[in-house]
């Protein structure tokens, strides 16, 4: 589940000073500090190591599990959701429960973690209130029985823990999944550039097979000889660190999904 969940690529600090160095000093010291530049203004990660001053070292299951499916601190505060929690939301009290066991074993590191800085009026966080009452669902995935396991398996993973929806997705202007739109790609959320279309459709994955795919997961070589980049390159990292069969289970749902066309595409003239 942390591979899954890419928790190192969002959660460890930076190999240096600056906030948004792509490198990170060890996947394993989850101090926080990298900062996610979005059209709302800054966000900056935090500590999540089993530090109790400054991580989640203090945390209980039951407010960790509330943390990674409501949202919400502790305390009652609402997270962001550059905190994807939309997508965690979809995981069982045991894959959750095993995260907590797995990230209270790694090394407690202190650190101080600048405030978000975010434009009014995001910057007030009772607004996000309504915003979960419209994106955030409650639900827990529900594999469907006219599907294969592997291609259930592949669903739970994609939709879950690995969130992928969450960046290869256009978002409206709340900042919600555009609907009808999911997978089918969007503008980098962190900067120049696009994330591209993972549907099979003609502007997605269509000439990708399920193979190619779990291949690209395995090794970060696409089917043309090209290679990842970008946020990608972390992704398919800590993919490569899962079984065979989970990224086999991934290519398959991906190519089971409708063919949307690119959210990204230009438009072809009359």
């Amino acid at each position: 589940m942390f591979f899954a969940g890419g928790c190192a690529s969002c959660h460890a600090a930076p190999a240096s000073d600056r906030c948004d160095d792509p490198k990170i000093k060890n996947e394993f010291e989850l101090a926080g500090g990298r900062c996610l530049k979005t059209d709302f203004g800054t966000f900056y990660v935090p500590n999540i190591s089993p530090d109790k001053e400054s991580g989640i070292g203090g945390w209980t299951d039951a407010q960790f599990i509330k943390a990674m499916r409501e949202g919400l601190s502790p305390k009652g505060e609402h997270y962001y959701p550059a905190f994807p929690y939309t997508s965690y939301q979809r995981m069982p009290d045991k894959d959750l429960i095993d995260l907590k066991a797995f990230l209270d074993t790694l090394p407690p590191v202190k650190s101080k973690v600048p405030d978000h800085d975010l434009a009014f009026p995001f910057r007030f966080r009772s607004a996000l209130a309504p915003w979960k009452w419209m994106f955030l669902d409650g639900k827990r995935f529900k594999p469907d029985p006219s599907k294969s396991d592997l291609i259930n398996r592949g669903a739970y993973l994609v939709e879950g823990p690995g969130h992928c929806g969450e960046c290869h997705s256009p978002r409206n202007l709340l900042g919600g999944i555009e609907a009808g739109k999911k997978f089918s790609g969007g503008p980098n959320p962190e900067g120049e550039g696009i994330i591209p279309n993972i549907t099979p459709h003609k502007t997605g994955i269509a000439d990708w097979t399920e193979k190619h795919i779990a291949d690209a997961l395995e090794t970060g070589l696409t089917p043309d000889f090209d290679t990842f980049g970008g946020s990608m390159v972390k992704v398919q990292e800590n993919m490569a660190k899962l079984s065979a069969e989970d990224r086999a289970a991934i290519a398959a749902y991906l190519k089971s999904l409708k063919p949307i066309p690119s959210s990204t595409a230009k438009k072809e003239k009359p």
